[in-house]
């Protein structure tokens, strides 16, 4: 008699810069979800799918609650909070380095309301000392009835493989939804603009990365040995444009050099990245301009 297979969706929520494209990263063992020291970037939920002979895990990465400052920020926030009721199972990520706060109070009072088990995850352990663990998990029970309670670094992956095999148990009997080698539902366009738009990110400061859409166009085999990639780097001003470009068109060029290393990596081949940059005003408070940039809440 064979074991029982078992599946389900996993939503993680938590507040910007709490390191959930971190623990995505790390479980699905590949890039697939846009990381940085800044926070809100990870603008669209990511589906990273993790795949044994026993069972699916599709975990789903949203955007990073706070108050919103635009349209797409009213989008990033709706995008997270409707998860919630798509799921089989919440894990609720917190940073042990940061006091429980009016963004994770936020989280837990939409938390109270599902019905669905709900993990609590305390990453970033590997920066605060053991002794300091406890008061946190005892802070936040009080909060909410937790199914388990997990203190991780998904950065350098402690307690990471517990937390997915105890959810594996935990999820129920079900079907393999996607196949085995496919790690994401996202198509091949979105994460190569999602690694372009992260060394952005990673390079530029200020106002910037908050300012940046990215806009992949062209994914056209050259020749045997190279793939040729265009992509478009939208700003809001001409004065981004110029940051982005740089003197003599260095931090493009830098910017290129990280990415295309990334997506060679992705498409397991030599590529050949063109990137371009254009000025878009107020993308981010225009509901159309959203949609062409394909921040569209009813695909999710």
């Amino acid at each position: 008699m064979t074991n029982a297979f078992h599946s389900g969706f996993v939503a993680i929520i938590g507040r910007p810069n709490v390191g959930k494209s971190t623990f995505i990263n790390h479980v699905i063992g590949q890039k697939i979800a846009i990381m940085s020291d800044k926070p809100q970037t990870t603008r669209n939920k990511i589906q990273g799918i993790y795949t044994t002979d026993e069972s699916q895990i599709i975990f789903i990465d949203t955007p990073g609650i706070h108050k919103p400052q635009s349209k797409l920020g009213d989008f990033m926030v709706d995008s997270a909070l409707s998860t919630l009721n798509e799921v089989d199972a919440v894990l609720f990520m917190v940073n042990a380095t940061q006091k429980r706060g009016k963004g994770d109070d936020f989280i837990i009072k939409r938390l109270q309301n599902v019905k669905k088990p709900i993990y609590l995850v305390i990453n970033k352990i590997d920066q605060v000392h053991p002794d300091d663990l406890l008061p946190i998990v005892d802070d936040y029970r009080q909060t909410l009835e937790f199914q388990e309670v997990y203190p991780i670094s998904a950065l350098k992956g402690n307690n990471v493989s517990e937390l997915v095999n105890n959810l594996v148990t935990d999820l129920p009997e079900g079907p393999q939804f996607y196949p085995e080698d496919e790690i994401t539902d996202h198509p091949e366009r979105f994460i190569i603009s999602e690694l372009v738009r992260e060394k952005v990110n990673q390079l530029t400061r200020e106002e910037v990365p908050h300012s940046v859409a990215v806009v992949t166009e062209r994914v056209k085999r050259q020749d045997e040995e190279k793939i040729r990639v265009s992509a478009s780097i939208i700003v809001e001003r001409n004065s981004q444009k110029g940051i982005i470009i740089g003197k003599g068109g260095k931090m493009l060029k830098r910017i290129g050099t990280l990415a295309r290393k990334d997506i060679e990596t992705l498409l397991g081949d030599k590529v050949y990245l063109e990137l371009w940059v254009k000025v878009q005003e107020n993308w981010k408070d225009r509901k159309t301009d959203l949609q062409s940039l394909g921040y569209k809440q009813d695909d999710y």
